[in-house]
């Protein structure tokens, strides 16, 4: 079976809704292996996360108010990825906007589908090493809730294992970081 590009013949498309941060659409399809139906698909343009690492190896993450889960979720920091803006340009910016730390050397730690049952986000996940403290910490963003959490490897993993709330891209990055870690 193959694995890659494999479009289907597009029917009809329909757009719903046009955002700030993602589309939403519906299209009739028919499938490579001639099924037919429709679907519904958020587009999105990607985003981008780090796994930060401070020199004493403590894991740096934010603890982020998401009104879609009506609470606070420990993540790694991360970003939408601008039109026409590299994932690596992406996160050198929002780490230091949503944790107040520079990374001086990064590694790509691979891309992935953050949830291909419904959307074509793709997550491009980063490991930034070698961190500084900024001086003065930036602002955030008027529409962000987040605390600085830092925590090792070990406490990271049994968070997961007690079924913290934690999103997947965070879950995911930090088993392809686990290696390195």
């Amino acid at each position: 079976m193959p694995i890659g590009p494999e479009p289907p013949q597009l029917l009809r498309h329909k757009l719903l809704y046009k955002g700030r941060k993602f589309d939403y659409e519906v299209s009739r399809l028919k499938l490579p292996n001639g099924a037919e139906g429709e679907w519904e698909c958020v587009r999105h343009p990607g985003g981008a996360l780090a796994v930060p690492v401070t020199p004493e190896g403590k894991l740096v993450l934010v603890r982020q108010y998401r009104f879609a889960a009506q609470g606070r979720l420990l993540e790694f920091p991360a970003g939408t990825v601008e039109p026409d803006e590299d994932p690596a340009t992406t996160i050198r910016r929002e780490i230091e906007e949503e944790t107040g730390y520079r990374a001086n050397r990064w590694q790509s730690l691979g891309k992935f589908y953050l949830a291909p049952g419904y959307s074509d986000e793709i997550i491009y996940a980063f490991l930034a090493q070698d961190l500084e403290l900024l001086e003065v910490p930036p602002e955030q963003d008027e529409d962000e809730d987040i605390e600085t959490v830092l925590m090792t490897p070990e406490e990271l993993e049994q968070a997961i294992l007690r079924g913290e709330p934690i999103d997947a891209k965070s879950i995911c990055s930090f088993f392809l970081a686990r290696p390195f870690l």
